[in-house]
């Protein structure tokens, strides 16, 4: 897994990321929601702060989240260049594009999508438009448009704390960039022994030669 491949992996997930979430931002009203099957929903959102729909601190928050998002972009990358300099795992080198995809898909809307969208409040956005967009730079709402609410149930009632309310799963509302990070994330934690177990193994192969060798010139 080289550089140039795992750079082809990042286009093609931010490709498809920022193409479906122009579409919806150009075709949606904020809210709207089309049906796909009972269980699978396109559904527009927007969000100011973390993944999944999740908010955090409201303008200073964002404007924190967003820095912070651009050094960890930094992190990640150096971590990628590292990974293929070294010639790691091609699962660790995979979950990585993967993880820096889904960080870059999202930054590119906190960044520009303020500047370059009109609001979608009642009314379908226009891209570029004549009077500037909704919000300064860095402060732009992340577009998130899946939705899976897989099973819903109305909790009984004598269930203590819970009962008598509606449960939904999946509930929250997430993007191609979201589910990029978790599947790079699941990489890591599913496949942990294969990628970082196998080159612990082999370095300690290595140094047992070493010593066998030691042993041998001292011995000789």
């Amino acid at each position: 897994m080289n550089l140039r491949k795992s750079l082809a992996l990042v286009f093609i997930i931010l490709l498809i990321d920022q193409v479906v979430k122009i579409y919806i931002k150009t075709h949606f009203q904020l809210g709207e929601y089309v049906t796909v099957f009972d269980w699978f929903k396109i559904y527009f959102v927007e969000n100011n702060g973390m993944a999944f729909g999740t908010e955090f601190g409201g303008t200073a928050g964002k404007l924190f989240l967003t820095g912070f998002r651009l050094v960890a972009i930094g992190g990640i990358f150096y971590w990628l260049l590292q990974s293929i300099k070294k010639q790691e795992s091609p699962l660790l080198i995979v979950a990585i594009s993967l993880i820096l995809a889904g960080a870059i898909g999202n930054i590119l809307d906190s960044v520009f999508y303020g500047r370059i969208f009109s609001d979608s409040f009642r009314q379908v956005a226009t891209i570029f438009p004549a009077n500037g967009g909704y919000a300064p730079w860095f402060q732009g709402r992340v577009v998130d448009m899946l939705y899976f609410p897989l099973f819903n149930v109305n909790i009984p009632a004598f269930i203590p704390f819970i009962g008598g309310k509606h449960f939904v799963f999946f509930e929250p509302v997430f993007n191609i960039a979201d589910a990029a990070i978790t599947i790079g994330v699941a990489i890591l934690i599913l496949f942990n022994k294969k990628i970082f177990g196998s080159k612990q193994k082999i370095d300690y192969t290595k140094e047992i030669d070493q010593v066998m060798q030691d042993s041998h010139q001292t011995i000789a």
